[in-house]
This record gives C-alpha cells, sequence and structure tokens, in this order.
C-alpha cells in the first residue's frame, strides 16, 4: 500500500531522489516546525534551503505540489506498513495497538504533518486533494475496515463502522497536535514531549480498545480460573 502518485505537471513528483529536491523538502518542513504553521511561500523556502525557487517548478510543479511530496515523504512509512502488519501473525488487538502507536508517533515525528494534511484536503486544490486521499485518506480507511473485519472474525472486536472508527481514532491522534496551543492557552499544558506522546499513546489505546474490544475478549483467560 506504498503511496505512489500520479500527478498531473501542475502537481508532480520527483520519481527518485534528487539533492536539489530534497533540499527543497526539507527546508519547507523546517519552516513549518519553526513556525508552527503551513502558511510558508516559495520565497521562504528558496531562502532556507538556498535554492532558487524557480526549481520548485521544475521539481515540483508548484507549492502544493512541493507539499504533496512532502506529505507522501513523510507519512510514507506508516502507509507502506499497513498491509505488512496485517499479515503478521499476531492478535488484531495487539496489530490495533501497533498502528495507534505508529499514527501518533508519525504526527510526533514530523509535527506539520495534520496541518499539512488539513491544507491540502481543504484547499482550494481539488487535484492535491484527491491525491491526498488516494494515498492518505483511503489506504487507512481501507486497513481498518479490513482489521475491523479481522477482528469481529477472531472475536476480538464488536462491529464497529469504519468511517466512524477512522473518525474517531485519527481524530483523537490529530487534535492532540492540531489543537495543542489551544490546550496550552486553556489548560496550561506544555508542549508535546516524548512523554506526552507516550502517555497519549497509552491513553488513546485504552479508550480505543474500552469500545472496541467485544466482551469475550473482556474476559479473564480461563486458563487462569
Amino acid at each position: 500500500m506504498a503511496a505512489h502518485l500520479n500527478h498531473s505537471a501542475a502537481t508532480k513528483v520527483p520519481a527518485a531522489k534528487n539533492s536539489t529536491a530534497e533540499k527543497l523538502l526539507v527546508a519547507a518542513g523546517e519552516l513549518m516546525i519553526e513556525r508552527n504553521s503551513v502558511e510558508i511561500s516559495l520565497a521562504d523556502i528558496a531562502q532556507k534551503s538556498g535554492v532558487n525557487a524557480a526549481l520548485v517548478k521544475y521539481h515540483f510543479g508548484n507549492k502544493d505540489g512541493l507539499l504533496l511530496a512532502l506529505l507522501e515523504r513523510d507519512a510514507s512509512n506508516e502507509m507502506t506498513h499497513l498491509d505488512f502488519l496485517l499479515t503478521q501473525p499476531l492478535s488484531p488487538t495487539t496489530k490495533m495497538k501497533l498502528h495507534i502507536a505508529g499514527i501518533i508517533k508519525a504526527y510526533h515525528q514530523f509535527p506539520y504533518l495534520n496541518r499539512l494534511i488539513h491544507y491540502l484536503l481543504h484547499g482550494s486544490n481539488r487535484e492535491a486533494a484527491d491525491e491526498v486521499t488516494k494515498f492518505f485518506v483511503g489506504p487507512l480507511l481501507d486497513f481498518h475496515s479490513r482489521l475491523l473485519a479481522e477482528g469481529v472474525a477472531t472475536g476480538d472486536f464488536r462491529e464497529v463502522d469504519p468511517v466512524l472508527f477512522y473518525t474517531t481514532l485519527i481524530g483523537a491522534c490529530d487534535h492532540l497536535f492540531f489543537g495543542r496551543q489551544t490546550m496550552m492557552r486553556a489548560a496550561g499544558v506544555g508542549p508535546v514531549t516524548e512523554e506526552v506522546c507516550r502517555a497519549y499513546v497509552a491513553h488513546i489505546e485504552k479508550i480505543v480498545l474500552g469500545g472496541l474490544l467485544s466482551n469475550r475478549a473482556r474476559q479473564p483467560s480461563a486458563a487462569g480460573s
């Protein structure tokens, strides 16, 4: 389930790694982290990278093409492991725990990821929104549908609507980072540290699995009685 984009000339991604293209991607990511915002210009990216802004068009087509490439690069590790995780000889519950941890850690590793996804999905560029749906939203929905069905078949999970599940899980993971500034003002909490990330993984596991596990899966093992 690797994210392979099929862009037009308006939003093209380099087929192979290129040092100049990589400099532009690195600069864009660093700027979004520094500013806690996706509102960066091509001039900003060019200055940060030391690369002529005209090369953005050569390598990516335009700014949205660059941002799509950045999202693909940063989300690819988690996305390419979805099918692999499904094939592992693990219980559906263990697979779900690994998935929850992987999603939250990806957001933590790339703090701008959630804002970037929102920007591309809800901006004026319909092609960019379609591409994000194809390589991020669609594969995640498919993964959730298949893992939930596996859990129901083994008796681990109760019946849950995949779309509602996606909304619950991804929304919970997303808001830790997207709404952190609000929580810092309202509750006086600090930034998302490694410790906060680990605590949130454990919290979301309990919340999600608390509503997902079947009554049978909640029962203590008969061997222990």
